[in-house]
């Protein structure tokens, strides 16, 4: 059997069974989990803007679950299940996965850890409109978006030290302004869809003040 014959049967396979399972559900409640005692944060910024550093301070404080897409994605290509299969295939072929898989699993992992978990961040998504409507429709409503906001000339000064100092071959300028220029132009359509729950953090100053905007904004949502 071909490659491509494997792969359009991975998928047929799996599309069918979330079609089953969304038809039984439709009318249900998909997502169980009171956001008014377990926020959901969507941290979203460009690359170099700081909130990797920011979300490992909110984790230390606050007791929140840290959800990237790209861990979960990485850890189920690693589990050898269906899906599994038919994520590697994807990948090999170089294409994007499907957002009804990254939606699956974040959902997954958040009814996993909702009993202990005392809040979650989701960390670099949703990157489109139409991942952000979908989540909400799916998982359940975000909480608050917090956006550390930076120039794209101090991003591209961040991302060409970390080049300096690491070596990465993908850090380049030019490079680096395509990556911030696709960022952007998503990143504005997404923030223009949830003005109310918005909140922007200047992530041009320190590591600490950033972290007491950041505060400032998630103190008042959790439960003690």
């Amino acid at each position: 059997m071909s490659a491509e014959r494997i792969l359009w049967k991975s998928q047929k396979t799996y599309f069918s069974i979330v079609h089953r399972r969304d038809r039984h559900h439709r009318s249900s409640v998909l997502a169980p989990i009171d956001t008014s005692k377990k926020p959901i944060v969507w941290v979203l910024g460009g690359p170099g803007s700081g909130k990797g550093t920011q979300c490992e301070k909110i984790i230390a404080k606050y007791g929140f679950t840290h959800l990237s897409t790209g861990d979960l994605l990485r850890a189920e290509v690693k589990s050898g299940s269906e899906r599994a299969k038919c994520l590697t295939a994807i990948m090999e072929r170089g294409e994007l996965v499907p957002n009804e898989i990254v939606l699956d699993l974040l959902k997954e992992a958040i009814l996993a850890r909702a009993d202990q978990s005392k809040g979650f961040l989701i960390d670099g998504y949703p990157r489109e409109k139409s991942q952000g409507i979908a989540f909400e429709q799916a998982i359940a409503p975000v909480t608050v978006i917090i956006y550390f906001e930076a120039s794209s000339e101090t991003l591209t000064k961040r991302l060409l030290g970390r080049a300096e100092s690491s070596g990465r071959a993908d850090d380049n300028e030019e490079t680096i302004k395509l990556r911030l220029k696709t960022f952007l132009d998503n990143n504005d359509l997404v923030l223009a869809q949830y003005p109310e729950k918005l909140r922007r953090i200047n992530a041009e100053e320190s590591v600490d003040v950033i972290f007491g905007e950041v505060q400032k904004i998630l103190d008042p949502l959790v439960v003690n």
